[in-house]
């Protein structure tokens, strides 16, 4: 089962058909992306649900639904065991960035981390779970598909953040104030915590 998150409300790619409570249930194969965007942005439905026969194609036939864009990003600790969070948007998020030309992806998350957030010396230690949200730029719908990674730093200088990207705060939040932000984030996030 994936999540694709309009907001903070989810489209979840299921096999599964239930009965619609506080969401709906369409074909994957033959859903209106456009219609359901518009949905879940205007009513009070909690969900969508995308219904489809084979688990191991729904997110493969839903990405062709609408352009993608690939993305990477940290969840990057410091000596201290805290998290690096940034604050952008009125929300804490942590730092990504679209890929630029033929990067690897880990390259793309180690270079936003540092564009962002102006930490240096990132190591990654493991892939995190992808996620997926869907945005509007220029009048259209597009899915970022962000790649993340744990990763660790011993850097002990200034934060940065970057301005020109929106960022107004740039913070290591130990597990009490990650708790507090939490509150205060996006749902693909939380899923990262």
């Amino acid at each position: 089962m994936h999540h694709i998150f309009v907001n903070d409300k989810p489209i979840v790619l299921t096999t599964k058909v239930e009965q619609e409570i506080g969401f709906k249930n369409y074909l994957l194969s033959t859903v209106n992306i456009g219609k359901v965007i518009k949905e879940l942005n205007n009513t009070s439905l909690k969900s969508v649900h995308l219904i489809g026969k084979n688990e191991d194609k729904l997110l493969k036939k839903f990405l062709k639904l609408l352009p993608n864009v690939i993305a990477g990003g940290g969840k990057v600790f410091n000596q201290e065991g805290k998290v690096l969070f940034i604050y952008r948007n009125d929300k804490w998020d942590l730092p990504k960035g679209k890929t630029e030309g033929k990067e690897t992806i880990e390259t793309t998350a180690i270079r936003e981390v540092e564009e962002e957030t102006g930490v240096t010396g990132l190591k990654i230690k493991a892939p995190l779970e992808t996620t997926y949200h869907i945005f509007k730029r220029n009048g259209k719908h597009r899915i970022k598909v962000t790649h993340w990674f744990a990763m660790s730093t011993n850097f002990e200088g200034k934060l940065d953040p970057q301005e020109d990207e929106g960022i107004t705060k740039v913070a290591w939040l130990n597990e009490a104030e990650i708790e507090k932000a939490m509150k205060n984030s996006y749902s693909n996030i939380k899923i990262l915590i």
